[in-house]
């Protein structure tokens, strides 16, 4: 089927009280576990490129977006294609042309006034262009090997009063909100503030986005679907999955040096990935509302 709006399945999931997963790929093994995943799980999917991911494709959008594209056209489930973590604003006027339908524009690291200066305006410049637009507020941090910041730090955490003025003021369409996560976490021990989250949830009128997600446990981010986030993103969790194959099946096989024959299970074991976190990430609502923060277990 074709390319579906990235926005309008988050919307549609956060009215609902649910939530739509969004994966981050880099190659085209990625692009294609997650559309297995999510066809074998039945779910919808957002795929997402992220600035760095363009960068590691020596600055080029259109082959991982064109590759996408295709993917989703032939998927039997909708797809939306979301381009992740734009600092460039060179990047967000090539988005819409380049098949995006959704870009999440990334100022969060500098001060809180630049900030806003700075998604105001990326947000008149994607809305004009047709793109449904997220920002961020706070910092969830680990972003490009950087460290988390420590929990209690200015800035770490999201500020309800804050995110309320911050959407009206930037005019954007959804808020990824720093709740305890951390990018690039290669382990599932973050402990989510389900307090903070039900305050942000009340303050502020856009869907909610949960970054850093692949160190969250299932318990966790359960709460977090049913507490009123809508879009949880994945990214390490596949690349997780992608390198333990790739080192498993090089162990048994050092000989081999064909990448089909890595690769291959390599994508296997990422579509595997993708229908589990589909699994928890799109479980019913009844489900859903039987897991409250203190039923949490971390499993």
């Amino acid at each position: 089927m074709p390319l579906v709006p990235a926005g309008d399945l988050v919307t549609e999931a956060a009215a609902a009280r649910r939530a739509v997963a969004a994966f981050n790929v880099i190659t085209l093994e990625h692009v294609e576990a997650v559309v297995e995943g999510a066809e074998r799980a039945g779910s919808p999917v957002i795929v997402q490129v992220s600035e760095n991911a363009v960068a590691f494709h020596g600055g080029r959008l259109l082959p991982l977006a064109r590759a996408a594209a295709a993917a989703a056209a032939a998927a039997r489930v909708p797809v939306g294609l979301h381009l992740d973590h734009v600092t460039d604003d060179d990047l967000l006027r090539q988005a819409a042309d380049a098949g995006f339908s959704s870009v999440m524009y990334d100022a969060s690291r500098l001060p809180h006034a630049a900030n806003v200066a700075a998604t105001r305006e990326a947000a008149r410049l994607a809305h004009a262009r047709g793109l449904w637009v997220e920002a961020e507020l706070g910092e969830v941090g680990g972003k490009e090997g950087a460290p988390a910041l420590d929990a209690h730090a200015p800035g770490a955490r999201t500020d309800p009063v804050e995110a309320r003025a911050f959407v009206a003021e930037c005019g954007v369409d959804a808020l990824a909100v720093a709740i305890g996560s951390v990018h690039a976490m290669t382990t599932r021990t973050a402990a989510l503030d389900h307090a903070l989250l039900a305050r942000l949830a009340a303050a502020v009128d856009v869907p909610l986005v949960l970054h850093g997600s692949s160190g969250v446990p299932d318990g966790e981010l359960a709460a977090a679907v049913a507490g009123g986030i809508g879009k949880v993103n994945v990214g390490t969790a596949l690349n997780v999955a992608l390198t333990g194959a790739v080192r498993a099946h090089l162990d048994r096989h050092p000989e081999q040096v064909d990448p089909r024959r890595y690769l291959a299970p390599a994508r296997e074991a990422m579509a595997g990935t993708v229908v589990r976190y589909l699994e928890v990430i799109t479980a019913d609502r009844a489900r859903q509302d039987a897991v409250t923060p203190a039923a949490v277990t971390g499993d």
